[in-house]
């Protein structure tokens, strides 16, 4: 554990790497402020020994004495502030930086990844976590070299004043580390503990408010408050026993061996007047130092806390970092290009956990133009075809063959470029209707734009919008109907002309009226390309030219819609469920 701990602080540190120009500047700032800042106890102890004291009242002296004073703290002021503004601006390039490439990173991660792992959780490491390691850089980092270097300051100078009494003021220092290790050591547990809850507590609020039209149909709100409650607690317990560790060993402790520290010196001070005279100015100086070295002490000490949530917080972003579980890649050499969309499917056998297989030894052959149908009750497999054509997955065994080259040798842009998809929830971003069509490709121009819409007739829809195509769209398109996003989503798909066409039940959401549109401009799009249609509605999928049952994750029934109908297996009873009193119409 606290090897880790030591590699992540020295990952943490490296982000500083690429400003190390600045980290020198900052730092000379902050030389400059730390002499500056020692520079008045030993001006004062001048006054007091060589003009006060003695009553030696020296005007040219005193004035020399006041300006170099007064000159001393200006300049404090003025390299404090540099030396903050630098280390600040520092810490918020890192942050920054991070946290891109953590987005990044996500970005690169498997649909598997995401499966197991609760949105709410990497909202956390993302923003709350990143905001600790922020922490780290502005408030602890600054603090600790700034302290470090006063610390430095203060010593030098208490051994100008006093060689004996500084030497047993070094004694201070292993105490005050050893009150920092023991604080590092009970608080680790803890604030991991506080990181965690936070990050379930994230994923239940998440949960609650994507699913609020459940709970609140369903009567829910009392149960949802009730776990709610129950995680908030539990959160709120795991601060409280930090806050009870923070209130025990950070400034009180550091209190009482300031105190002690004091008493000591006092005393030692005492011993020495007993055998010769002792200098007003140096006791008040050392005193005074004594004063100051528990400052940037105390400052330390309250930022261990600070310290500690970053440590934790950087555990949790760089596991995160360090997750393997990538999208699959391009595998072998060459550009291939997907000329033609004929698609085959050779034995493909897939699972989503390693030991239940959703897709069993499943092979099918769509040549170029072709539409072909996949039904089948709910977990048959259906999705999973399209999940796997997308290379969302790596298969587990068997090939997947576009126009001849293996899947896996296709770049994924290409892939993405080539294959139109349409889900059955349409997902539209916050921008406008035009920048959801185009998906802020700007080689699709807005006359462009306008076509796909009038293609799958959403620009009926679309002109009587207060503002047409430049109307807002609020988060994931709420101001629209179910009908009008599927249709912006056709719209999105067609603009970027692909050679395949994949449809997750893309009609479920539309009404009647909007599906009739839908059904004509499906049949344009469907020309010259190659055509793979999810479905449940078995409506809506008549036409095709080879359907395909599913059950269990193996292909059991395949063949036209009158073919299948004809053999009165599973497709029949299927059709029964949805067309009572029009088979008879249908054979």
């Amino acid at each position: 554990m606290a090897e880790k701990k030591q590699s992540d602080l020295r990952r943490l540190l490296s982000y500083m790497r690429p400003y190390k120009g600045l980290l020198a500047l900052a730092f000379l700032f902050l030389v400059g402020a730390t002499v500056t800042e020692m520079m008045g106890p030993f001006l004062i102890k001048q006054f007091l020994d060589e003009h006060l004291v003695p009553r030696n009242f020296d005007q040219s002296a005193l004035v020399t004495l006041f300006v170099v004073y007064i000159v001393a703290h200006l300049l404090k002021v003025l390299f404090t502030y540099l030396d903050l503004l630098y280390f600040q601006n520092i810490a918020f390039k890192i942050v920054q930086d991070m946290r891109v490439e953590v987005y990044e990173h996500v970005q690169k991660l498997s649909l598997s990844f995401f499966d197991r792992t609760p949105i709410g959780t990497l909202v956390s490491r993302i923003t709350n976590d990143t905001e600790a390691i922020k922490d780290f850089y502005v408030s602890v980092l600054s603090t600790f070299v700034k302290n470090i270097v006063f610390l430095v300051g203060i010593l030098v100078a208490m051994f100008l004043l006093n060689v004996k009494l500084a030497l047993f003021s070094l004694v201070l220092i292993p105490i005050m580390f050893a009150i920092m290790v023991l604080y590092r050591r009970k608080s680790a547990a803890f604030y991991l503990e506080v990181r965690n809850q936070l990050s379930v507590l994230n994923a239940k609020l998440n949960e609650s408010i994507q699913g609020m039209n459940i709970v609140q149909v369903f009567r829910q709100e009392k149960r949802m408050r009730k776990e709610f409650e129950e995680v908030n607690n539990k959160h709120y317990s795991a601060g409280r026993r930090t806050l009870k560790l923070d209130a025990l060993l950070l400034r009180p402790a550091t209190d009482l061996v300031h105190i002690v520290a004091i008493a000591l010196v006092l005393g030692l001070f005492g011993i020495d007047a007993l055998k010769s005279p002792v200098e007003v100015g140096v006791l008040y100086a050392f005193v005074n130092y004594i004063h100051r070295f528990f400052q940037p002490v105390n400052e330390m000490m309250m930022k261990l806390s600070f310290f500690q949530q970053a440590l934790v917080s950087s555990s949790r972003v760089f596991h995160l970092m360090d997750e393997k579980d990538l999208a699959p890649v391009q595998k072998g050499d060459g550009n291939p290009q997907v000329i033609n969309g004929d698609i085959e499917f050779k034995n493909v056998t897939f699972s989503y956990d390693g030991k239940r297989d959703v897709l069993k030894n499943i092979s099918f052959h769509v040549k170029q133009g072709q539409t072909v149908a996949f039904v089948g009750h709910t977990g048959s497999g259906k999705s999973t075809i399209m999940n796997l054509l997308l290379r969302f997955y790596n298969i587990n065994s068997g090939n997947i063959v576009i126009d001849g080259v293996e899947l896996e040798k296709f770049e994924e842009q290409e892939i993405r470029k080539k294959i139109g998809l349409v889900l059955q929830d349409a997902f539209l971003f916050a921008g406008n209707v035009k920048q959801n069509i185009r998906m802020y490709n700007e080689e699709i121009t807005d006359e462009e734009v306008k076509e796909a819409a009038q293609f799958v007739q959403a620009n009926t829809f679309i002109e009587k919008l207060p503002e047409q195509y430049e109307t807002e769209v609020v988060e994931r398109g709420a101001a629209f109907s179910s009908g009008q996003r599927q249709l912006i989503a056709f719209a999105r798909t067609i603009a970027t002309n692909p050679k395949v066409l994949v449809l997750d039940e893309a009609t479920a959401n539309i009404d009647t009226e909007t599906e009739d549109a839908i059904q004509t401009a499906l049949q344009q799009m469907r020309k010259g390309r190659t055509t793979i249609a999810i479905a449940h509605r078995l409506s809506t999928i008549q036409d095709a030219d080879q359907i395909f049952v599913m059950h269990d994750g193996e292909i059991v029934e395949r063949g036209t819609h009158q073919e299948l109908l004809s053999e009165q297996g599973l497709y029949y009873n299927m059709y029964l469920l949805q067309n009572k009193g029009s088979l008879q119409k249908a054979l």
